[in-house]
């Protein structure tokens, strides 16, 4: 059974050092000889350190230099050949794809809307919801600056907001679901998803979004103490529906990610990014490998949504024609 790896992060992540790029070679006793560098979003980074464990398991003399630092980093990195692969969390952008970014599409998850879990009004939150436009008053329109404002049932008392304040495909993936971007979304700016999050568990007025992994516990599968998320009300009748009501359970979330009952975005696709025309064996083996049956079917387990068959088959055909 794999076992679950969460590590709260700040700036870096190093698996296996940073020592200078091995040759990279094969031969049927050794497996792969190399080394393959990745950084970028918060989001995968926790599978990509369980894929990469996995894959030394094969290839012993493979080694992982992984880093986190948000999905702008990810793309920085891999477009100016730090890295061989960038871990990214939102859409491309054209100017990124003009510059020779290739997304590999891995795995699917979601933002989540995240308050204190004792926050004041927490059973009436978790039984009204906030509807997209409720949302995008606080986050976008600053039209909200009390709870009270909000539903006059509420708490008299100031909506803290919070933000990311790296280029995050967290962030931006949230903005593009209220119809902004992320420069447009106001708040007190946080670095990094843990950050944020450990900040939402102390402060019982406070508002922000996270990866689900950084709110809900694996090994429980429901929302970690002090934190829990914000229900939608995507018909805006006033109420969660029990169609709507689906995030005491991670198992239910995913199930509803995937079956297209959160809206999308905040669902996003979870990508590797490498540089069109890159040509490497070993780097093809192990997205080969991440996209194999196998290791996509442990993903549910670890907070993610599995690529459904046509789109895992896609994926595998830009790699052969690409890599």
């Amino acid at each position: 059974m794999i076992k679950v790896l969460i590590y709260s992060v700040l700036c870096c992540f190093l698996i296996s050092g940073c020592a200078p790029k091995i040759k990279e070679t094969y031969d049927s006793e050794k497996g792969y000889v190399g080394s393959i560098s990745i950084s970028g979003a918060f989001a995968l980074y926790p599978i990509v350190v369980l894929w990469s464990e996995d894959f030394k398991k094969i290839h012993p003399h493979v080694r992982f230099n992984i880093s986190a630092g948000g999905a702008g980093k990810g793309i920085a990195d891999v477009l100016s050949n730090m890295v061989e692969i960038g871990l990214v969390s939102r859409d491309l952008h054209p100017q990124e794809i003009a510059k020779g970014a290739l997304p590999i599409h891995v795995a699917q998850d979601a933002v989540l809307g995240t308050i204190n879990s004792n926050h004041p009004d927490i059973a009436l939150i978790r039984k009204r919801g906030f509807t997209p436009t409720e949302l995008r008053g606080i986050f976008v329109e600053k039209r909200y600056k009390n709870w009270r404002d909000i539903d006059s049932a509420f708490i008299d008392a100031p909506i803290e907001v919070y933000t990311r304040s790296d280029a995050a495909g967290a962030a931006e993936t949230w903005a593009k679901f209220l119809g902004e971007t992320q420069e447009g979304l106001h708040g007190i700016g946080i670095f990094s998803d843990p950050s944020l999050a450990q900040l939402i568990k102390e402060k019982e007025t406070a508002i922000g979004f996270n990866n689900i992994n950084y709110v809900y516990d694996l090994k429980t599968k429901t929302t970690s103490p002090g934190i829990t998320v914000v229900p939608i009300d995507k018909n805006a009748n006033g109420k969660i529906d029990p169609e709507e009501d689906f995030y005491m359970h991670l198992d239910t979330l995913t199930s509803a990610i995937r079956d297209k009952r959160y809206p999308s975005p905040p669902t996003r696709d979870l990508t590797f990014v490498i540089r069109s025309g890159q040509h490497s064996p070993l780097l093809k083996a192990f997205i080969e490998f991440v996209l194999s049956s196998e290791n996509q079917g442990y993903l549910l387990e670890n907070g993610y949504v599995p690529l459904d068959q046509l789109k895992n088959e896609i994926e595998r055909q830009k790699i052969a024609h690409e890599i």
